[in-house]
């Protein structure tokens, strides 16, 4: 397995449907239908806020990344025009900001991984959060800070066994019937 920085554009595609995949029950009544999300979201992947676990040129998983200069998910209401119309992106819009989370100094929000299915249960998620960790300490940060939805407890005990601890919680409030859970746990690990 080799990790390299962003990923290539023969995998943009694929990189959008592995984020879909790991992100459809969080987002997919905002961003529905699947075929206009999954263009949505191959148009506004960043690689350059992107690090990638890939073997033998087959695409094993990604893990994003957000800072002050960009970030992974970076799109535009334009952008979101082009795949929904401006009335589909006129609502749309408002509700995905309601995701943004603050930045912190000195932290790097890690913002999304995602491991192919065939892929699971190899190390790549690990290794990936390495690669993001170490990002982190070459961007000059201390932590790195990710949200994990509730009832995620496979992706919890991945990140409590790579050294993340519970720092909070953020409720979802009146959203919660949209995006199919109550609470999301914000998570810390310190690096360097």
């Amino acid at each position: 397995m080799e990790l390299r920085p962003g990923f290539d554009e023969a995998h943009r595609d694929e990189v959008a449907r592995l984020f879909w995949g790991a992100f459809r029950g969080k987002l997919g009544r905002i961003l529905w239908p699947e075929r206009k999300a999954l263009a949505f979201i191959a148009q506004i992947i960043q690689p350059g806020f992107a690090i990638s676990a890939v073997e033998e040129g087959r695409l094993l998983g990604v893990a994003g990344f957000k800072t002050p200069g960009g970030g992974f998910m970076a799109g535009s209401m334009a952008d979101m025009a082009r795949q929904y119309g401006w009335f589909g992106a006129g609502w749309r819009g408002p509700v995905l900001e309601l995701f943004e989370r603050e930045l912190v100094f000195g932290q790097l929000l890690m913002d999304g991984i995602f491991v192919a299915e065939h892929a699971r249960g190899r190390g790549v998620g690990t290794a990936l959060i390495g690669a993001i960790k170490a990002e982190a300490v070459a961007r000059g940060c201390r932590e790195v800070r990710l949200d994990v939805v509730e009832g995620n407890t496979r992706a919890q005990a991945l990140y409590a066994r790579c050294g993340f601890e519970a720092r909070g919680e953020v409720r979802a409030g009146w959203l919660a019937p949209v995006l199919g859970f109550r609470r999301a746990t914000t998570m810390v690990a310190t690096v360097g």
